[in-house]
């Protein structure tokens, strides 16, 4: 259903609250099919958003380490994987697909 949604645990450095919550606001927005918010939806959006982001904070610190890193970086990694650093060149060892 949310092929779209990356896996964050395993990540070096672990999962960020930002990335956290950024794939709970993507799995409310499949499940749901809000694609904007209105004063209908906005309070029950976030309310899911917050209880998904919560469950899986708590899903990432209580599961065991991988034994593999993910394969793919999430996409706020990947933003930052692909800036160029001062020297004009991308950061080497970063994965980007």
């Amino acid at each position: 259903m949310c092929r779209n949604i990356t896996t964050l645990r395993g990540l070096d450095p672990g999962a960020t609250a930002e990335e956290i919550e950024a794939a709970a606001r993507q799995y409310v927005r499949k499940v749901s099919g809000v694609q904007s918010l209105s004063a209908a939806t906005a309070e029950p959006f976030e309310h899911a958003v917050n209880v998904i982001a919560a469950a899986t904070t708590e899903l990432l610190a209580t599961l065991p380490p991988r034994k593999q890193p993910p394969p793919t970086l999430p996409p706020l990694r990947r933003i930052k994987a692909t800036k160029p650093n001062p020297t004009g060149t991308v950061s080497a060892g970063t994965s980007v697909r």
